[in-house]
């Protein structure tokens, strides 16, 4: 039975202070009313140590933003799967598109940052999807193929096992636009149909693939009630408890 999960991505928002306290809220929110999924944050790295001291890690999973794609030494201002691990993450965000388009990330630079993820016994949550140029062309389904096929899809099947993918249309994020349900599950049909292709009918049923574009408390009921959308990636409504926990209550 493939895992529901609600994953808040953070991004470069809040101070120490302020990221300690959203934690301690949804903290305390989750352990009274506990949640119908996995729920995992995604912070900053200053903020992964401070914030895994107090959380309830059996009701809300930590992991980090992003991890480097070398295992140490003299790379200034990175940080490696080990720290990442260390600070008691269990899990990390990779490709997410802003990383591919600000910071020139590859699939090979991406291949390497999942394969030491894994190593360090983190599970991945690994983002594709296509622009607004690739969609109006029709050609998202061969953009996800490929994001895939360059990343992931060289691990053997115990390791994509521990791989939660995350389709985000790069169009929808941020902008307030979002895909229709019947658009997200048509998309989330073709990756679990490639994955099946890959790796077998068992390991596609099992994998969560999870929507990333925009999704808010509003839209989330009707996006999670379809059969290849198995939660979600939340980037702006995480910042604020109320509205993270409206995403969390669409699973009841």
């Amino acid at each position: 039975m493939r895992k529901k999960i609600v994953a808040g991505n953070w991004k470069m928002n809040m101070n120490l202070q302020d990221g300690i306290a959203l934690a301690k809220e949804l903290n305390d929110n989750l352990t009274a009313n506990k949640p119908n999924c996995d729920v995992v944050i995604c912070t900053p790295f200053i903020h992964l140590a401070s914030i895994a001291q107090f959380l309830n890690q059996e009701v809300i999973g930590l992991g980090a933003e992003n991890c480097a794609d070398k295992e140490k030494g003299a790379f200034t201002g990175e940080v490696s799967a080990e720290m990442v691990k260390s600070t008691g993450a269990q899990y990390v965000i990779l490709g997410h598109s802003e990383r591919r388009e600000y910071y020139k990330e590859t699939p090979e630079v991406l291949k390497e940052k999942v394969l030491l993820a894994l190593k360090n016994d983190l599970k991945v949550i690994f983002c594709i999807g296509e622009s607004l140029d690739e969609r109006e062309a029709g050609k998202q389904n061969e953009v996800v193929k490929a994001e895939l096929e360059g990343s992931v899809f060289n691990l053997d099947e115990a390791d994509f096992r521990k791989i939660v993918i995350a389709y985000e249309p790069i169009w929808a994020i941020g902008t307030g636009k979002t895909a229709t349900a019947e658009q997200a599950e048509e998309i989330h049909a073709y990756i679990r149909s490639i994955i099946e292709e890959r790796y077998g009918k068992a390991t596609a049923d099992d994998t969560s693939i999870l929507y990333g574009g925009s999704c808010k408390a509003s839209n989330a009921p009707e996006l999670f009630a379809k059969p290849d959308i198995d939660g979600g990636l939340i980037g702006g409504a995480s910042l604020k408890a109320a509205d993270f926990q409206g995403i969390v209550d669409a699973w009841k």
